[in-house]
């Protein structure tokens, strides 16, 4: 059921808008997010009729166009930036552990294709389903997960075969 009424908006508003401000802080400037994040809204807002049931993906989609079309004069891969280290954990009992894998991880990452990235990103930080991201991405599920498929594997290769396995276990499919 399409958002019909104002208070049906605002309820899909506070229900979204922390996932979506997530959503574009990991991806866009920070100078951008914020406009990025009202543009997404107001679009929801002038196309309620057309937002579905689960505005969640169909926001996402919109936030992800918005960006792409912002700078479509700059190179794709500054459009898609995730910003790995915000969401690091620091181990309680010796900060160095961990840190030759997580430059390892760092640099591999960087290294990715921007549509692998984002493939990855939409797996493993925004948690969406394989439906979900599809619908994000404006493909179907199966050419989603074919697409995770690769880019596991392109991640991996950077990795080599000692983060392979690690790589492997912390993106499993959903």
């Amino acid at each position: 059921m399409p958002i019909a009424t104002e208070a049906q908006f605002t309820e899909v508003y506070r229900a979204q808008y922390e996932d979506v401000l997530r959503f574009v802080r990991r991806r866009a400037h920070p100078m951008n997010v914020d406009d990025v994040v009202g543009e997404t809204f107001l679009a929801a807002w002038r196309r309620r009729g057309e937002v579905p049931e689960d505005a969640r993906p169909w926001l996402f989609g919109t936030a992800r166009n918005l960006m792409l079309n912002a700078n479509r004069g700059m190179r794709r891969q500054s459009a898609l930036v995730v910003h790995i280290g915000r969401t690091a954990t620091v181990d309680a009992h010796d900060p160095t552990d961990g840190v030759d894998s997580r430059l390892e991880l760092v640099e591999a990452w960087q290294a990715l294709a921007a549509a692998d990235q984002e493939v990855l990103a939409l797996h493993v930080w925004e948690d969406l389903t394989a439906k979900e991201a599809a619908r994000v991405l404006g493909c179907t599920r199966a050419s989603y997960s074919m697409r995770l498929t690769r880019a596991k594997r392109r991640l991996a290769g950077q990795l080599g075969h000692a983060g392979a396995e690690s790589a492997a276990l912390s993106l499993s499919t959903r």
